[in-house]
């Protein structure tokens, strides 16, 4: 089945035609990409970038801290260490807070630069520029890759294949042992994994996401960004006239001509086609703004190579949004960034105060709803309270509890002050006793406070004292 794309006025040059007009195979069989390799500025960030953030995921879980493991997703034991941080489930509004903060994050820069997310971040693209990286190494260029991939197999062949596979393999099951050593203690897990002493669910996990790897990044690749990812779907809704997006210049572009340097024609483009051959989701952006571009910018280097060669201004394809390509200035600051923009800045905030404020117990009190208060002896009034103490420190503390909001309260129980190992829940039941002449009102705010006599941290929670009768 084909689809004919004909935006061209019957009066344009044939040559403007061929570049509007076009047949589109939608069922046709996916043809392999061979990215050529190009040099520029924004194929230096790109690369940089990706160096930095393979460190990053790569190191990170060797770092120690406090004589444990930095990052450390401690699922059966309901923990997450993020360097000072120990995020408990009681905790999870945090983890909450950073996922939305996210996706605020990737709303915001889309609707200002589009998907330099998808270029210069995103897993997919990383690992993808990482396989490929090796390829190269193996195979050689784009064109000897090609050469190699349509001459018979032989020996060289033979062996330039298993090189390259045999690096993809190192390199997704170095990806997979990482992934799971950011939920079990790496430095054991690596000994234990070539030991074959490793726990099933580690090295089944550890096995899936380096067949996860090796498939996405060194088969599926473009094909995961086409089809798979479901950003390049709605990432439309969040663009605008004045998103920075990778453009092509028809003004200055067309016709296209094979030019030679130094002559002056009205068409800069000389069809050299090589920012085709650098992308790797294999594009043309000659024909406009597509939902496949993951405005990785190499195209921009290969052509501003290629302007510079003929002696053409540079910018033929660049960063732009569609006011610019139409003489119109780009406005960056308009109601849609505010609006992420504001979002963002509160979130953000919300997140600092969760994390600077975060308690290192957590408290629960119920009232004995039996008996909501009573007479006691010497003129007093009693309530019944259940605690519920968990010690969310990563060291064994002692507490006592102590009530304040009523002159002359005191607090009674078997164990008022008491020890609680790290991570442990501690019950206990405890009176607490007012004077009945001083009680003025039936229902009594108070705090009840629970001291770290080890680290002297104290904890405040309110609750109600009630009196026996409402008089």
């Amino acid at each position: 089945m084909t689809k004919r794309a004909n935006n061209t006025p019957a009066s344009t040059s044939s040559n403007q035609a061929q570049i509007d007009e076009k047949i589109i195979h939608l069922y046709e069989s996916r043809k392999k990409i061979y990215p050529r390799e190009v040099k520029g500025i924004f194929a230096k960030i790109r690369d940089n970038g990706l160096v930095v953030l393979l460190a990053i995921y790569f190191l990170l879980p060797w770092l120690n801290w406090d004589n444990r493991q930095a990052i450390l997703f401690d699922m059966p034991n309901r923990r997450f260490y993020i360097f000072d941080i120990v995020i408990w489930p009681q905790d999870l509004i945090i983890l909450t807070l950073f996922l939305f903060i996210m996706a605020m994050t990737l709303f915001f820069l889309t609707a200002l630069v589009g998907r330099v997310w998808c270029g210069y971040a995103c897993p997919q693209t990383i690992w993808t520029e990482a396989f490929i990286w090796l390829e190269r190494f193996a195979e050689g260029s784009r064109i000897q890759q090609i050469k190699l991939d349509k001459q018979p197999w032989n020996a060289q062949k033979i062996r330039k294949k298993v090189t390259k596979h045999a690096l993809w393999i190192i390199l997704a099951l170095w990806t997979g042992l990482t992934f799971v050593g950011y939920f079990t203690a790496i430095r054991a897990l690596i000994p234990d994994f070539f030991t074959l002493s490793a726990s099933f669910a580690a090295t089944f996990w550890a096995l899936f996401y380096a067949g996860a790897t090796y498939l996405n990044a060194g088969w599926l690749r473009e094909q995961f960004c086409k089809t798979m990812c479901p950003y390049a779907r709605f990432q439309g809704a969040m663009y605008d006239e004045n998103t920075l997006l990778i453009a092509y210049d028809k003004q200055r572009g067309e016709p296209r001509r094979k030019a030679k340097r130094g002559e002056n024609q009205d068409g800069h483009c000389i069809d050299c086609n090589l920012c085709v051959q650098v992308c790797p989701v294999g594009i043309d952006i000659r024909d406009g703004n597509q939902s496949e571009c993951i405005n990785c910018s190499l195209c921009i280097d290969a052509c501003n190579d290629v302007m510079d060669q003929i002696e053409a201004p540079r910018g033929l394809i660049r960063y732009a949004s569609d006011n610019e390509m139409m003489g119109k200035k780009t406005r960056y600051i308009r109601p849609k960034t505010i609006g992420y923009g504001v979002i963002l800045a509160v979130g953000i905030s919300v997140l600092i105060y969760q994390v600077i404020t975060i308690s290192a117990i957590e408290l629960n009190i119920k009232r004995d709803r039996n008996i909501l208060a009573r007479y006691a002896p010497n003129n007093q009034i009693e309530n019944v309270y259940s605690i519920n103490l968990l010690n969310k420190t990563l060291d064994d503390a002692n507490y006592e509890i102590s009530a304040a909001g009523i002159d002359g309260l005191t607090v009674q129980g078997a164990q008022t002050g008491f020890s609680v190992k790290s991570g442990e829940v501690f019950d206990t039941t405890i009176r607490i006793l007012a004077d009945k002449d001083l009680l003025t009102n039936y229902n009594t705010p108070i705090e009840l406070i629970v001291k770290n006599t080890t680290t002297g941290e104290v904890h405040r929670s309110q609750t109600r004292f009630l009196n026996v009768t409402r008089d």
